[in-house]
């Protein structure tokens, strides 16, 4: 079980980062396919599987975040990382705002990446 949701889990993050950088370039391009359902719906679903899948891997490994700092971490990155991303789609007002917001989020999510590899908090210990 734990090989299978960390597939699906490592899966769906390259999914949502690859969803994430498309819709940001269209967002910059001003292109029309943001209006398209699709491009509105599908990201939704894969960030629901990813959130499943992280789920289910906290209960199959038995670490919780708010009981081990790691995890803990890797939850806080993934929530700037996702405000950072509204930022550079939807919140920013300017294409400066923008670029920060993308690549803070890039950065919050590496960081994310980084934390959930080695199982180490970096900020908290």
């Amino acid at each position: 079980m734990y090989l299978l949701l960390k597939h699906l889990h490592l899966t769906t993050i390259a999914l949502s980062l690859s969803l994430f950088i498309l819709r940001f370039y269209w967002v910059l391009k001003g292109s029309a396919m943001m209006q398209k359902k699709w491009v509105k719906v599908v990201p939704h679903i894969v960030d629901t599987v990813l959130l499943a899948s992280a789920i289910g891997l906290t209960i199959v490994i038995a670490q919780y975040p708010f009981v081990h700092a790691w995890l803990t971490e890797k939850v806080m990155a993934v929530l700037l990382y996702i405000l950072m991303g509204m930022v550079a789609l939807k919140l920013g007002r300017t294409l400066f705002i923008r670029w920060i917001g993308f690549i803070g989020a890039l950065c919050w999510l590496a960081f994310a990446a980084k934390v959930a590899l080695f199982k180490q908090p970096l900020l908290f210990s």
